[in-house]
């Protein structure tokens, strides 16, 4: 067969236009690659295909109608997207959906990036023909990083399927069903008592604003207009690849000196940058890394930059955190360093001093609310707001960015290199370390900083660099799910890492869930290319080379790695429950000194047979007529995985618990001076 036959025989029909099909999951990419826009809401082409919206119906030749995200593309498929019958289909389900819609749209915060509104001035949809059926519902601000507003959730799954397939985390799921049906965290809770990780890739994916970042805008303008706070930012490197999108410039377009005067021009008293403390974690992480090297320290090292990857490892692997480097984030680092290092420099006392960060993720309002980074009850990070809040701001004040002449960061805080820079995308981090031990290893100056092999965009990277005779092996992750096969590796004792970077959002920091909100597909790419230009554009490319940083290590900590460093710019990490410990009573007493007895009913419990031990303690305790004096409760979650099952009697924790072990236990402490002779944990 020749090739134009080939060829022929590999197209489809859009609309009387005939488009090849070049490996397509669906007819939705196909269209879309021929420039028709197929509305949708439950779409996204890091997902899974749910087809729950409904919105995507075309009408397929010889099949009817049909949503074009669950139909394959085939050789001679006609496929008409706008028919008569498919655009009535289309209307009426955003009337349904406005219809039990929280319709307050002027006060959203995803007004002018609602997807909802968009397709509903879209549609052509004047009036509601359907009676409203919205019932107000509690919103939930519990957490330091998103809201959660049930009133202006569409069930589109979105949010629950990125932190399922995306993060692997799973902290809300649909729940109830029919009119009742909700997205949710596990039992009702509120977000800040389950196992969210505060990522906000539900937020960044949600297409209404029914998950927005948490904002922090009143309480930095409150310390701007009081005449005896001297406020300072610090800026992270993504935003300056993030803020002119927000005023509608090209995405990946770099408005670093804007940024810098329109933060000035709002009132904040000093603007520094978040990539000088950038080059500090690199030699700071960089030092702890060879010390592991070469002394048989615990490798891998994981990176300990994202506090969204630190807090899943808290939750998910504490095992693990002898892998995690001990250094601070670069933003915890600069407010460590500003308090300092300003109060002499500016000079101040250091209770004037305000300390406000912009971010491009949620994150890092969560990280910079816990206790351990508070010295002597004062934060070293008062607020931190995100990429799109500074917008907001500039708006508020008719600021346009573009307008705005470009100023100079203040220094000495504000001036870094190009391995600082990198930190905003993925592998920025390995590649920034690999610049200083590489040169520090072979004791002579790189010759080439670029190290290519660590960039890319799967989510498990792997490369190898050869330092001398050593070869020194890297894993790059993005996106949480993408870690289990390294942390597994460990466990197994099978791990060919030296060094592991991770990074909760997918393409690292620039596309954090506090960069401006974008449908494009290719702002990722853009950011992610303007990050590493602006690298090429700097003066020093090596963490090692900034003058500026020597000096503050001069004057302040010593030599990194030190113990004036260690203790200034490191921190330490704990256990945290997944879940707040829930009860469900299986067996109740009205007797006061009734014996407890809870049966981890978690997952890895579960599968470990834990319910049929349940079901057996409830019949021996019914049987013997203990029911006065005993209550069994099912109860989420022991933090005991790898011992499971796991069953608390009294204070007696018991590990792979069995129904003989359980019941002498019980007896036990029904009788305590019987002797019992079986093994417990203590």
């Amino acid at each position: 067969m020749n090739n134009t036959m080939q060829d022929t025989q590999n197209t489809m029909w859009i609309d009387n236009r005939e488009v090849p099909i070049e490996g397509e999951r669906n007819v939705l990419e196909v269209a879309r690659k021929a420039g028709i826009d197929i509305p949708t809401f439950c779409y996204h082409s890091d997902l899974s295909v749910y087809g729950a919206c409904r919105l995507c119906l075309v009408d397929i030749d010889g099949r009817g109608v049909n949503a074009s995200c669950s139909v394959t593309p085939e050789p001679g498929m006609r496929v008409k997207t706008n028919t008569k019958q498919v655009r009535d289909i289309r209307k009426i389900s955003i009337e349904l959906l406005l219809a039990n819609h929280d319709m307050n749209c002027p006060t959203c915060v995803r007004s002018a990036t609602c997807r909802l509104r968009e397709l509903a001035e879209r549609m052509g949809i004047e009036k509601l023909r359907y009676k409203p059926v919205h019932t107000p519902r509690a919103i939930d601000r519990s957490a330091h990083s998103l809201v959660r507003d049930p009133n202006k959730c569409v069930l589109c799954g979105d949010c629950v399927r990125a932190c399922h397939e995306v993060q692997g985390v799973g902290a809300i799921d649909f729940a109830f069903r029919g009119a009742d049906s909700a997205v949710m965290p596990a039992f009702c809770h509120n977000l800040d008592a389950v196992e969210c990780v505060h990522c906000g890739l539900c937020a960044t994916v949600c297409p209404t604003g029914a998950l927005t970042p948490k904002p922090e805008i009143d309480a930095v303008w409150a310390d701007l207009d009081n005449p005896q706070k001297v406020v300072v930012a610090q800026m992270a490197p993504a935003v300056r690849v993030g803020l002119g999108e927000y005023f509608g410039m090209a995405a990946g377009a770099v408005t670093t000196g804007q940024a810098v005067a329109a933060l000035k021009a709002v009132g904040f008293d000093k603007v520094y940058d978040t990539s000088f403390t950038a080059d500090m974690t690199v030699l700071e992480e960089s030092e702890e890394f060879l010390n592991r090297l070469n002394t048989g320290g615990t490798l891998p090292l994981f990176t300990s930059c994202c506090p969204a990857w630190v807090k899943y490892v808290e939750q998910y692997h504490h095992q693990l955190l002898p892998h995690l480097s001990s250094c601070k984030s670069p933003q915890q680092m600069f407010g460590a360093v500003a308090r300092k290092v300003l109060p002499k420099h500016l000079p101040l006392e250091e209770k004037e001093l305000v300390v406000v960060s912009v971010m491009p993720c949620t994150a890092k309002k969560f990280e910079a609310k816990q206790e351990k980074f508070n010295k002597d009850g004062k934060p070293e990070v008062d607020h931190v707001i995100t990429t799109a809040e500074l917008g907001l701001m500039l708006r508020q004040v008719g600021l346009q960015l573009q307008n705005l002449e470009p100023e100079s960061f203040d220094r000495p805080l504000g001036f870094k290199s190009g391995a600082g820079v990198l930190f905003g995308v993925s592998g920025g981090v390995t590649e920034a370390v690999l610049r200083y031990v590489v040169e520090k290893v072979q004791g002579k100056p790189l010759e080439q900083v670029d190290f290519h092999q660590v960039r890319g965009e799967a989510g498990l990277r792997e490369a190898v660099v050869k330092v001398n005779d050593t070869e020194v092996r890297l894993a790059i992750v993005q996106g949480l799910a993408n870690v289990e096969a390294v942390t597994k590796q460990i466990r197994d004792g099978v791990c060919p890492y030296h060094l592991v970077e991770v990074m909760a959002c997918p393409g690292g920091c620039v596309c954090g869930a506090g960069q401006p909100h974008s449908f494009n597909p290719a702002a990722r790419r853009e950011r992610t290319k303007a990050i590493y230009d602006h690298d090429r554009t700097m003066d020093f490319h090596k963490a090692q080379d900034n003058p500026e940083l020597a000096a503050v290590y001069a004057e302040h900590y010593g030599e990194a790695g030190g113990h004036a460093a260690h203790q200034a710019l490191h921190t330490d990490y704990q256990h945290r429950r997944r879940l707040h410990e829930l009860d469900l009573t299986v067996t109740d007493s009205d007797q006061e000194d009734k014996v407890q007895v809870r049966v981890c009913v978690g997952t890895t419990c579960f599968l470990n047979g834990s319910q049929e031990l349940l079901r057996k303690l409830v019949h021996y305790v019914e049987r013997t007529g203990l029911q006065d004096r005993v209550e069994i409760n099912a109860t989420f979650c022991m933090e005991n995985c790898g011992q499971s099952p796991n069953v608390r009697v009294g204070n007696t924790h018991i590990e792979h618990c069995t129904f003989d072990t359980a019941r002498d236990a019980l007896t036990q402490a029904l009788n305590p001076d019987i002797s019992s002779g079986f093994a417990v944990s203590p």
